[in-house]
């Protein structure tokens, strides 16, 4: 299915990876999803009868056009196109659109952070730690106690684990202590006319930000703070994430992902059941490696490869871990050495969240701790 790359933030500590989120991240690892994105096996490739169906997944957000984006359009023209192109597609008004762009800045540290060269990404032995460690369980022990009764209606609702809500939340923004200080339009804005590699992207984004105002009349747009990306509030989602898939949880009438907890719980449920989440389903298996077992690198981390399949490779899960219809493999350097794990279709709607694998290990790892931490 080979999907273009959408990206979702991650707010931690910048550049570790601008490279490692399923949304450009701001986080203890900031990470970018682009060319680390593994991508689907296409369709025609694959062995008739020999994998599984992919995830099924809601269709791609748009990005917008070339004569919004191509860079050797006079710049002045590619801003008026925009306005043109998102009044059209999402109804907006011209004029005020216009009058909200005049309020947005170019800023340059974006351009530099973005462009920056990725730093060598780091094994798993050293990535572990940043999320899993006694703060950041306690932290979220302590956040799971005080919303407890919200995150476990929204759970039983969705058949998202509380603990795996409250353990992106951990992960995306310390339990929404860091959720970004630039502001969205700046954000955004910049990178949708001043950086070409992504401009689709960003610039598609931009434009949901004003179908967003449109649903959501309470957020003020030249107000809104995030990460250097555009990524809003405790579970970090840009603008046509939250236009898409935030839920209104208290039914007040309207979807706050900034601060309001209800709502952010269940847009991040949402999320998850939207891109496939299996109520009661595993997520991983520690993973055993036959001796003669040759090293196996899949595709992608869809979950297309049945047990019987891997096992024939020489992977198995380990006595006493769970199974399931089919998964796939995950190799990772850890510090004990090399660590095998067959991956579910759960662990695959995480890395929908943020496309490293690593990343969707440490929100399984975390949000186990959080559980065990909360007595459940």
């Amino acid at each position: 299915m080979s999907r273009r790359p959408f990206l979702r933030l991650t707010v931690a500590a910048l550049p570790l990876a601008l490279a490692a989120c399923a949304t450009p991240v701001n986080s203890s690892d900031v990470q970018v999803e682009d060319a680390r994105t593994v991508s689907p096996l296409p369709e025609a490739e694959r062995p008739a009868g020999a994998l599984l169906p992919p995830v099924p997944q809601p269709p791609e957000r748009p990005v917008a056009p070339e004569s919004v984006t191509d860079a050797s359009i006079p710049r002045a023209q590619r801003v008026e196109n925009f306005v043109a192109y998102t009044a059209q597609t999402y109804g907006a008004d011209p004029a005020h659109i216009r009058r909200v762009l005049a309020q947005a800045t170019v800023q340059q540290r974006i351009l530099d952070a973005i462009s920056r060269p990725a730093e060598a990404v780091r094994p798993w032995r050293d990535y572990r730690p940043i999320f899993i460690n006694d703060a950041r369980i306690n932290g979220g022990v302590a956040f799971y106690r005080e919303h407890r009764a919200a995150l476990d209606r929204v759970a039983a609702d969705t058949g998202v684990p509380a603990e795996y809500i409250v353990a992106i939340i951990g992960v995306e923004t310390s339990y929404g202590r860091v959720t970004g200080t630039w502001k969205v339009l700046d954000a955004l804005y910049t990178l949708a006319f001043d950086y070409p590699p992504r401009a689709p992207f960003f610039a598609g984004e931009l434009a949901q930000l004003f179908a967003l105002e449109k649903a959501e009349p309470q957020l003020q747009l030249t107000e809104l703070k995030g990460s250097y990306a555009g990524a809003m509030g405790m579970g970090q989602f840009m603008p046509s994430s939250y236009r898409l898939w935030a839920k209104d949880g208290d039914g007040d009438g309207r979807r706050d992902l900034l601060t309001h907890t209800p709502d952010v719980f269940a847009s991040i449920a949402n999320y998850f059941v939207v891109h496939g989440w299996q109520r009661g389903g595993p997520v991983v298996a520690r993973a055993q490696r036959a001796a003669d077992a040759a090293d196996f690198k899949p595709e992608n981390w869809e979950p297309v490869y049945p047990l019987q399949a891997l096992a024939a490779r020489g992977y198995t899960p380990a006595p006493g871990q769970p199974t399931a219809e089919g998964g796939t493999l995950l190799s990772l350097d850890g510090a004990a050495g090399m660590e095998y794990w067959l991956a579910y279709r759960n662990f695959y709607v995480i890395t929908r969240y943020n496309r490293s694998p690593m990343y969707s290990l440490a929100v399984h790892q975390l949000a186990e701790a959080i559980r065990a931490g909360a007595g459940r």
